[in-house]
Formats: C-alpha cells, sequence, structure tokens
C-alpha cells in the first residue's frame, strides 16, 4: 500500500501539484470571467429566474428539468470534498487553503457556465434515444478533435471510480465507524446494494433521489454547522483574521500544527477547491447536458449556481467549523494509518521552535531537507516501545502516548522499521495521539458546539446523504463516458463494477483514496481547459445570440 501510495504522489508531483496547474485552473477561469465580462455577478440574478423554471416551455427537449439538472450536478459536487476535502485542505494547508478554495469558486463560476453551455449545446441523442452530452461531444463535433474527445471520456471513466466513488465510499464508512463503532465493510456492503438499486434506474431515478436528498441534507448541515459556529462565536472574527493573513506568507505553526508554505496553501486550495465544485473538470456539464432548454445558455446559467452553493457557502461553513473549534491544531487519541505514519531517526518535540523548523521542512514536499528515516528494530514490551534516538510521526504531527496492539491485546517483541515504515507483513496496530485529517478532523470539530458529541451524528448522516448522492451522480457521468466509447450495452458492465469498487473502497486505506482522487481529477480537467479555451470565440457568440434572442422574447425582462 505504501508503494501504491509513493507512485499515485510521483503522478501527482507532474499533474495536480505542478506548478503549472493551479495558474492553469485559475488562469482559464480569470480569462473567461474578463472575456464574458464577470458573468458569474451579471447573470446571478436570471440564473436563480431560470432555475425555477420561469423561461420554460413545453417544447424544450431533455431528458430533465433545470431545477433536476441541478440537484443531480449537485449531488455530484456537494460530497466528501465539502465535509472531508476541506479538513485536508486545512489539515495540509493551514487556514489560507480556505482562501484559495474561494477564489477557485469565484472564477469556477463562470468555468462552469462556459463548460455547461458548450456542452448543452453540442449534444447527442443515443442508440437508446437518451440525451448524450459533456465535453467529449463539442471535442468531436465543433473541435474535430476525436482523440481528445476519447482521452477525455477516459478519464471520466477513471474520475468516475477516483473521485465520485472511492473516496465517498470509504468516507462514510469512516463517519460511521467513527460515530456509531459500524465495521467499514458492513457499511459498504449495505450502501452497494441501495447504489446499484438506484443506477440502475439511469437519469430519471437519479433525479428523483436527488431532487429529494439534496435539499434535506443541505439544510441538516447547515443547521449543524451553524451550531458549532455560534458555539464558538468569540473564535470567527480570528478565524477570518487567519485566513487573510496567512495568504502571502503561509501558516505558522501552532499546537500540533508544524505550519505550511504559502505554496502549499496555494496547492492544497485550489485543488481541494476543484474537487468540491469540479468547475473547470466538465463532469457536471455532462448531467446539465440532460437538461430540457431550447437555448445551452439558459442551461449555463443554471450552473453559475453550483460553485456558490457548494463552495462559497457549504465549503465555507465547513471551513470555519473547524478554524473556530481549534480541532486542526490539536490532537487526538485515533489509530494510526499506515501511510500517514514514519519513524525519522533523533528525537524531536513540537515544543521546540528549532525542532519545528526541521520538522516543517522535513513535511514540506517541495524541500530537499528531509529528515533521516529510521531504520532498525523497535524493542516494544506491553504495547509501548522503549525510547531511543527516534520520533514516531503521524499525520504531519509529532505523535504521543503511542501504544503497540496485536488482536487487541498489547504487543510486546521486536518490530522492523525499514525506511521509516513497519514492515508490511507486520500485522501490529498502532494507536495514539495526533492530528486528524478529512473526515475525521471535521467530524471532531462538529463535537464542540451546542449539540455536544451529539454533533458527530450531524456530520455522518450529512456525510452519508452527501456522499452517497455523490456516487449515484458519477455512476450517470461514468456511464455516459462509456456509452460515448463503447456504446449503450457497455453500460450495465460498467455499473457492476462501480458498484464493486464502492464496496471495497470502504475498507481501503483513506489517504490512498484520496491521493487517487488527486490525480484522477486533473487527468480530466486539462483536457477540458485545452477544449473550452479553443472554443472562446463560439461562447461568447452564443451568450449573444442568446440575449437577443431572449430580448425579442422577453423584452419587458430584459430590461
Amino acid at each position: 500500500m505504501s508503494a501504491l501510495n509513493e507512485f499515485i504522489l510521483w503522478l501527482d508531483a507532474y499533474l495536480g501539484s505542478a506548478i503549472y496547474f493551479p495558474w492553469m485552473l485559475l488562469g482559464t477561469g480569470l480569462f473567461f470571467t474578463i472575456y464574458l465580462r464577470f458573468p458569474q455577478i451579471r447573470f446571478f440574478k436570471h440564473a436563480i429566474k431560470v432555475v425555477t423554471g420561469k423561461f420554460d416551455k413545453d417544447t424544450d427537449k431533455g431528458d430533465t428539468s433545470h431545477f433536476g439538472a441541478l440537484t443531480t450536478a449537485l449531488s455530484g459536487t456537494v460530497g466528501t470534498g465539502n465535509i472531508g476535502g476541506v479538513g485536508l485542505a486545512l489539515y495540509l494547508g493551514g487556514p489560507a487553503a480556505l482562501f484559495w478554495m474561494w477564489a477557485t469558486a469565484f472564477l469556477g463560476m463562470t468555468t462552469k457556465f462556459v463548460e455547461v453551455t458548450l456542452s448543452h449545446k453540442y449534444r447527442d441523442v443515443d442508440a437508446e434515444g437518451k440525451i448524450a452530452g459533456g465535453p467529449m461531444y463539442y471535442m468531436e463535433k465543433k473541435l474535430n478533435m476525436k482523440w481528445l474527445a476519447v482521452l477525455f471520456s477516459i478519464a471520466v471513466v477513471f474520475s468516475s471510480f477516483g473521485s465520485g466513488n472511492m473516496p465517498q465510499s470509504n468516507s462514510i464508512a469512516a463517519g460511521m465507524n467513527e460515530t456509531f463503532g459500524i465495521e467499514p465493510m458492513l457499511t459498504g456492503g449495505i450502501l452497494s446494494v441501495f447504489l446499484l438499486m438506484v443506477i440502475v434506474g439511469g437519469i430519471q431515478r437519479i433525479v428523483i433521489f436527488t431532487e429529494a436528498i439534496v435539499p434535506t441534507m443541505a439544510l441538516i448541515y447547515v443547521v449543524g454547522a451553524l451550531g458549532v459556529i455560534f458555539y464558538n462565536i468569540e473564535n470567527v472574527i480570528p478565524s477570518f483574521g487567519m485566513i487573510f493573513s496567512d495568504i502571502l506568507s503561509g501558516s505558522a505553526a501552532t499546537g500540533g500544527f508544524l505550519g505550511a508554505s504559502l505554496a502549499f496553501a496555494f496547492d492544497r486550495g485550489v485543488n481541494r477547491g476543484l474537487y468540491s465544485n469540479e468547475a473547470g473538470q466538465g463532469s457536471a456539464a455532462i448531467a446539465h447536458a440532460a437538461a430540457k432548454a431550447h437555448e445551452p445558455v439558459s442551461e449555463g446559467m443554471v450552473s453559475i449556481l453550483e460553485p456558490f452553493i457548494d463552495t462559497l457557502i457549504i465549503c465555507t461553513l465547513t471551513g470555519l467549523v473547524i478554524l473556530s473549534s481549534g480541532a486542526w491544531t490539536k490532537k487526538y487519541q485515533n489509530d494510526f494509518q499506515r501511510t500517514d505514519f514514519e519513524i525519522v531517526q533523533g528525537v524531536y518535540s513540537d515544543k521546540n521552535d528549532a525542532d519545528v523548523s526541521k520538522l516543517f521542512q522535513h513535511l514540506n514536499p517541495k524541500t530537499a531537507e528531509h529528515l533521516e528515516s529510521f531504520d532498525g528494530r523497535l524493542e516494544v514490551f506491553n504495547g509501548i516501545a522503549r525510547s531511543g534516538d527516534y520520533t514516531i510521526i503521524n499525520a504531519r504531527s509529532v505523535a504521543e502516548d503511542v501504544k503497540f496492539s496485536l488482536n487487541d491485546k498489547p504487543y510486546t517483541g521486536s518490530l522492523a522499521i525499514t525506511n521509516g515504515s513497519l514492515d508490511s507483513e507486520s500485522e501490529v496496530l498502532v494507536s495514539g495521539k495526533s492530528l486528524l485529517h478529512s473526515v475525521r478532523l471535521t467530524t471532531q470539530a462538529f463535537t464542540s458546539s451546542y449539540f455536544g458529541d451529539y454533533g458527530k451524528y450531524i456530520v455522518s448522516i450529512g456525510l452519508l446523504m452527501f456522499a452517497f448522492s455523490t456516487a449515484i451522480a458519477w455512476s450517470y457521468y461514468g456511464d455516459r463516458a462509456t456509452t460515448y466509447l463503447l456504446g449503450s450495452k457497455w453500460v450495465m458492465p460498467y455499473r457492476i463494477v462501480y458498484v464493486g469498487a464502492f464496496f471495497v473502497a470502504s475498507f481501503a486505506d483513506t489517504t490512498v483514496i484520496w491521493n487517487i482522487a488527486l490525480v484522477t481529477v486533473v487527468v480530466m480537467t486539462i483536457p477540458n481547459l485545452i477544449g473550452i479555451i479553443m472554443l472562446r470565440k463560439d461562447m461568447k457568440q452564443t451568450v449573444k445570440d442568446y440575449w437577443v434572442s431572449f430580448e425579442k422574447e422577453y423584452p419587458d425582462e430584459y430590461k
């Protein structure tokens, strides 16, 4: 598992973590924001009118309504990225990461407007008479770049597993285990059955489910988040202060948090922002392409609302919950996952400024100043390792009260350590106090509220609905890409494999699952960004034609 994780991180170094990608993503959004004269602001009010069906016509062609397309797309974006993803971004990049998530969302409102409009404009009808749309269709039909369309569609299939499926299953299982003590495999098995029951019904059944679940889950989560924020109201203003003060400097060490560089906060904020709202990824465009509309721009208008709801509202609430509660700097008792765990040579303390500086350099992936890994044997008696010239690090923090167990009993014996890691054959479980990340961090933060320990139930229930609906929406994206590549007869085999992966991911390593998501998101985003930039003139003319037509049909509304 460690080898797989290292390979994934190697790929990520050339993709999402490479210096070009955040600038490519934000630059595309900034270009279209200026080129189309801030449509996320100018068209926002109009978008609300469109989604309510004010301008709908009986003759509009499509498989679902504007609202149905919006809730399906939102169910695909509002998921673990809003709960676990924010927790991961703050854990890695500190408070400033939230600012870069906001920047990604604001510019992403325009990017999504563009990709959805173009996908709806060049949509098609499959062999079964169902609407098939998405970036692959404008790549082929308008750009005449079949190879790019195929590349994008393959990326969609992989991303449906890597970002839409496995992180959702893993996060749900982790949340249910953390809160209710339910074994991850049991959670994965039960939900896999329900997943199959929903997705075999296609877009119509998916829309029925998402129209019911999305508003409900959003309300529950918002109420729970406000319970934390108002309980820690005195920390809200300082939290905003940390977000803005750290933008150009990175986050200093505080508590168990060992600090984060400006570059890392920027990278993780942009990457987690993309994972959360998917603006530029081209995924939501597949759902919106199925909407009933006689003008593609009108559906593009609807999509403007997505990043606003997903990131600027829900992710902000999650970020304020974590920051105001102080949970991001505290160490909690937990079981250590192998990919979060390492042992370095030498004794270091997070109470010593010089040691903190060395640990910070070690944990910063863009520096060459790494500490030497421990190699040798660790002597353990009754669950406690003998003191020596080493430091145990877990979840980017100095671990405390570390205990070793085997079959639920304190372990006694000698453990082989190679390159700072326990040998893969060892079945010894390591636990202790360390920082938390992802879902576990958000869950812990929600207990610092008026609801007390019941706050974690809100996270678990919200996560269950958020993540499960995301997996459902992404199955549709994957089956549309499969249809494009291989034809509709391959959709059912795809769905079966999709459900199988959902089950397996429920008990897989969390860190590996999230790192896979880092890679799959980017391989889907890059070809889509290239495509929409090439169609910039087409997009501008399409918007111009829309308003000319709208003025003639609705002169009072146009004024």
